[in-house]
């Protein structure tokens, strides 16, 4: 039951006595005039027009109760006395005094806004007259409702305080208490099933162990009657058509703060289902209906396919514009052989039209962008499916909070509604910066602006500039996801890019990148989405160090010059499919998204290599309400050159390597840590690879030298486990904005076309570990992390503060404990 109709159920009107009546003889006059004393704020005027007495009307005492009960009804006034003076009729009143403020004291269960709606239905709020008749039944109607959930020493307390010009303030004082906690569920007369079978289901439970903490043990009026249902399905949905819940009896400890609850139940026989009859109009769809019921004669009759198959048919028919049907099962139950056959009745009613489709609560948002994701159309068949895809389709959207839709039939058409989507909207810009700090990254810095609903059009503008000690970049992206009527969508992107290895956790070079790119995409349907794209680069390396793995790439560019810089051109084109059936755009609960791409550049490009990367995530709700749920996340990607240009045959371009660590891949270590770092052989003291020389030859003395810094690798396996959790101290509105989660993220990246093994008979040289061999296997070892997540969409903006630690690590690998990032939203 509402905290509201709680309140009003004790509210209980209540009639002032007269006061002051005058006596019979008084009053047995002709009213030559009417004068009304002690009036402040009401006037003259709107106090006579309650006042069923006029000049020239003979005043008697019926005449006067009507007046004293009349100006009572205005609510202005707390007394009312009638006098006469002469042949003047006084009338002097007391008004009530104006509440100046109202104050909510020690409510933890309640909220305020819960509070002031339940006394704004009492006419209770600031500005209006206190009626302290109504008070003591405010009192009571929120004590039932304390004792509703099991706070049995809850109390109330209405405090008023006097101030100047008849003015109040109202206190409501609570003292709730602690809740009564569950002793002892008892179940009697059970047979065929264990209490501990029956109670499995119960969400009312007692004698819990400590980490049981999704339990509720905590008496409320409203769970024991669910409870109480959920024992009833559980023996309907095995036969026990005849089942009945006989009594109840929930009993208190004296000190109030424990309860006992007993059920005595009649299980009664088991009945198997003689026949299925289908009865009235279905539409000539009889034969597939009759089909895909799960009712079968010669089984244990079952409540739950019986309430399957009722709520089956009338989305059936929903289908079709029959918004409103009918389906009613009527059993025809025989004792003596133990069986039912159930007859169902199906009115389909009327064809339902949509006249019109309606938008509330988008201020920012255009109709026509929240139009373009609602696949039912006006003018067509209401379908109760076409409804909840739309509902999906626009949760999904990144800027819209909530989404929810209700259906009003039209007066004196009764074949048209009207349908409104009622939606909230959150934040879909952002100004983000970014701050770290690393070992060898030292203190570094980005900041960017995207739009996801540019001027709420639905179309993603972005721009981000990024000016790290190893970078400095620009972009500029763009995507309108409905470029045509039909759902295909056009977007493009530039960049530019100047990159230092040597102020970063990879091998040492330099680089400049400029990319163009555009895509378009196609829906299969509306969870399913195929995307094309082209995208041109032209790439500059210098400053290039030496490294084992690099070579084979630099040898096809560099004609014999090993200073040289490396220039080459690519034209990338890739395919990708994508699948959403996620709850939400941002913080989803529920639900899965899969993402599959393949890229490869064209032969006409001056490197041939290709990619592939599979990402996945999985949501599994572990309460009702979707405040805790487990997210499961895997990631794998492959890459490698194809053919040979001028007899060189194509490797992966060091550049396009996958790396790992940081916020996005694997938290707890520093950004592209993890994974394989450089080789590099020396013999006399110096390298070998720029002097051209080659290994192993003649260089018996040869030795290795292993980079801190991280190449990457061709291939990469990244997963990781979350559970989320309700984030303490935080108000439930706040729920889709604020998010809270404990996670281990496992993976690494390797190389699989690099030789490892022609090295491993080598000894490092020049480190502290000289003279002692490597143990490549180490690369090809998961890396793993542990830590404590809190996201929050701020109207500020994004913050994300991640604490984590690095469990499975290699020397090396920069672990990292902390991390920080706040944005702007405009």
């Amino acid at each position: 039951m509402k905290l509201r109709q709680l309140v009003a159920a004790g509210a209980i009107a209540s009639s002032a006595s007269l006061a002051n009546a005058a006596t019979s003889e008084q009053t047995q006059f002709v009213v030559e005039d009417i004068r009304v004393e002690g009036l402040q704020r009401v006037a003259l005027g709107a106090a006579l027009t309650y006042l069923p007495v006029e000049v020239g009307d003979r005043l008697n005492s019926f005449r006067v109760s009507q007046a004293i009960r009349s100006l009572y009804s205005s609510t202005h006034f707390e007394s009312v006395e009638v006098l006469r003076d002469g042949n003047t009729l006084v009338i002097k009143v007391a008004e009530r005094p104006t509440i100046s403020n109202i104050i909510f004291e020690g409510n933890d269960d309640i909220k305020d806004e819960q509070l002031q709606e339940s006394l704004d239905g009492n006419g209770i709020r600031v500005g209006e007259p206190l009626d302290r008749t109504v008070l003591t039944s405010i009192e009571n109607g929120l004590k039932d409702f304390f004792y509703s959930i099991g706070k049995y020493n809850a109390d109330v307390s209405a405090i008023i305080t006097p101030l100047p010009r008849n003015r109040v303030d109202l206190k409501l004082l609570f003292e709730e208490g602690d809740a009564a906690e569950i002793r002892q569920i008892n179940i009697v007369g059970n047979q065929e099933f264990s209490d501990s079978e029956l109670m499995e289901d119960l969400e009312l439970q007692f004698d819990t162990p400590w980490w049981d903490f999704l339990s509720e043990t905590r008496y409320q009026q409203q769970t024991l009657q669910g409870d109480m249902e959920t024992v009833k399905n559980h023996y309907m949905d095995r036969g026990y058509l005849r089942f009945n819940i006989d009594s109840t009896q929930v009993s208190m400890t004296p000190e109030k703060d424990g309860i006992y609850i007993a059920l005595n139940v009649s299980e009664g026989e088991q009945y198997t289902i003689s026949g299925v009859e289908l009865v009235g109009d279905l539409l000539g769809n009889e034969e597939y209906i009759e089909k895909v019921l799960p009712l079968t004669k010669g089984e244990l009759y079952n409540q739950a396919e019986v309430t399957y198959t009722e709520e089956f048919i009338a989305k059936f028919l929903g289908r079709f514009g029959y918004a409103y049907p009918e389906v009613t099962t009527v059993p025809e139950i025989n004792d003596e052989d133990k069986t039912v056959k159930l007859t169902l009745s199906v009115d389909p009613g009327k064809r339902i039209y949509v006249r019109r489709i309606n938008f509330n609560g988008n201020t920012v948002t255009a109709d026509d962008v929240l139009r373009q994701n609602v696949n039912q159309m006006e003018g067509a068949w209401l379908s109760n499916n076409l409804l909840e895809s739309s509902k999906s389709q626009l949760s999904r959207l990144t800027y819209m909070k909530e989404v929810e839709f209700e259906t009003t039939r039209i007066p004196g058409q009764e074949d048209k509604v009207d349908v409104d989507f009622n939606v909230e909207e959150q934040p879909s810009g952002s100004f983000n910066a970014g701050i770290g700090y690393g070992d060898r990254t030292k203190l570094s810095l980005q900041a960017g602006i995207q739009q996801d609903n540019f001027l709420g059009t639905g179309k993603r503008v972005g721009v981000n500039l990024s000016t790290v000690s190893y970078q400095q970049s620009a972009q500029i992206t763009y995507n309108d996801p409905f470029f045509t009527i039909d759902g295909i969508s056009l977007g493009g992107s530039i960049g530019y890019s100047e990159f230092d290895g040597s102020d970063f956790n990879v091998i040492q070079y330099n680089s400049k990148r400029l990319s163009v790119g555009a895509n378009v995409g196609y829906p299969i349907d509306e969870i399913n989405r195929i995307n094309f794209g082209m995208t041109y680069s032209n790439v500059e390396l210098y400053n290039t160090g030496y490294y084992e793995q690099t070579e084979q790439f630099y040898n096809q560019f560099r004609g014999g010059d090993p200073e040289a810089p490396i220039k080459y051109d690519s034209y990338l084109a890739s395919v990708s499919w994508s699948r959403n059936t996620l709850n939400r755009g941002l913080f989803p609960t529920a639900g899965s998204s899969q993402r599959a791409t393949f890229s490869i550049t064209t032969p006409n490009s001056d490197v041939n290599y290709f990619k592939t990367v599979f990402d996945t995530k999985f949501y599994f709700p572990l309460s009702r309400d979707n405040k805790w749920s487990v997210l499961a996340r895997l990631r794998l990607g492959y890459g490698n050159g194809y053919g040979d240009i001028d007899g060189n045959d194509q490797i992966l371009p060091f550049t396009e390597n996958f790396t790992a660590g940081g916020a996005d891949t694997l938290r707890g270590f520093e950004n592209n840590t993890v994974g394989p770092r450089g080789v590099q052989l020396f013999t006399n003291g110096r390298l070998i690879g720029p002097d051209g020389e080659t290994y192993p030859g003649d260089a018996s003395d040869a030795q290795i030298a292993i980079s801190p810094r991280s190449l990457g690798g061709n291939a990469m396996a990244l997963g990781g486990l979350e559970l989320i959790v309700p984030t303490p101290f935080v108000d439930e509105d706040m729920d889709n904005s604020v998010r809270t989660s404990v996670f281990f993220d496992v993976g690494n990246v390797w190389d699989t076309e690099f030789d490892y093994n022609k090295y491993k008979d080598l000894t490092q040289a020049n480190t502290q570990n000289a003279g002692q061999l490597i143990d490549y296997s180490d690369w090809k070892q998961y890396r793993s992390s542990a830590g404590l997540s809190v996201q929050w969409i701020s109207p500020m903006g994004p913050m994300v503060f991640s604490f984590s630690k690095a469990i499975q690590e290699r020397e090396g690998d920069d672990a990292r404990f902390f991390t920080f990032n706040i944005g702007q939203t405009f």
